[in-house]
């Protein structure tokens, strides 16, 4: 067995991604052009995911999910207890939240997520991980010196703030339920939801602006 288990798990990782072809964008953009020339393609249909990932089944589920527990005291309740379940009051959350784990954002608490393995994520409420969030850097870095990286984000926290690092596996995901910012009083639902972003949901962005909200 080996000296270091973690370091050997790594490098199995490493391992099996260095066998995928380059540039892997271009291979399906070549695929997907060739598959619409011979017919047994609609681009309309490539297009109706894409959309259905990045502004439905993406992180507008998340945010709204965000402003419910903002204003309703129980849902939150429920949701910080078990958000597998509470999640499910909520149409748009499609299946693929089991395992989920809610944890808020507070005044002396700020959380951090990171899949230090690979790159696992709660698709299903916050669509697609960015590119950062695959990267190594990100996550390694994330769970040494994730002060340092969160600053690298324009996120400076005082030394007072507990900082808390949470790791996603296959098993179980999280979501941050961050503050809700001052001056959002009698906000309907959707006008919140508006200013709630990706990376406030991953931890990554802390302060949320009420004047990006609709009105």
């Amino acid at each position: 067995m080996s000296a270091d288990p973690q370091k050997e798990t790594g490098d199995i990782h490493h391992e099996l991604h260095s066998h995928l072809p380059p540039e892997p964008a271009l291979r399906v953009k070549a695929m997907e052009s060739l598959l619409v020339e011979k017919g047994m393609l609609d681009p309309a249909t490539v297009d109706a995911w894409v959309e259905a990932y990045s502004e439905k089944i993406g992180p507008k589920c998340g945010a709204a999910i965000v402003a419910r527990a903002w204003i309703d005291p129980d849902f939150k309740a429920r949701l910080l207890e078990n958000g597998t379940e509470a999640v499910k009051e909520m149409e748009t959350a499609g299946w693929a939240v089991a395992h989920l784990r809610v944890i808020e954002n507070t005044d002396d608490v700020h959380n951090l997520v990171v899949c230090t393995l690979c790159s696992c994520y709660p698709h299903a409420i916050l669509g697609p991980p960015p590119n950062w969030y695959k990267m190594a850097a990100y996550r390694s870095r994330a769970v040494r010196e994730p002060r340092v990286v969160l600053e690298e984000f324009g996120v400076t926290l005082p030394d007072d703030i507990d900082l808390r690092i949470w790791d996603s596996t296959s098993e179980l995901r999280y979501l941050v339920l961050p503050q809700r910012p001052a001056g959002t009083e009698g906000w309907d639902e959707e006008r919140l939801a508006s200013i709630v972003t990706r990376n406030s949901m991953i931890g990554t962005h802390r302060d949320l602006d009420p004047s990006a909200g609709s009105a």
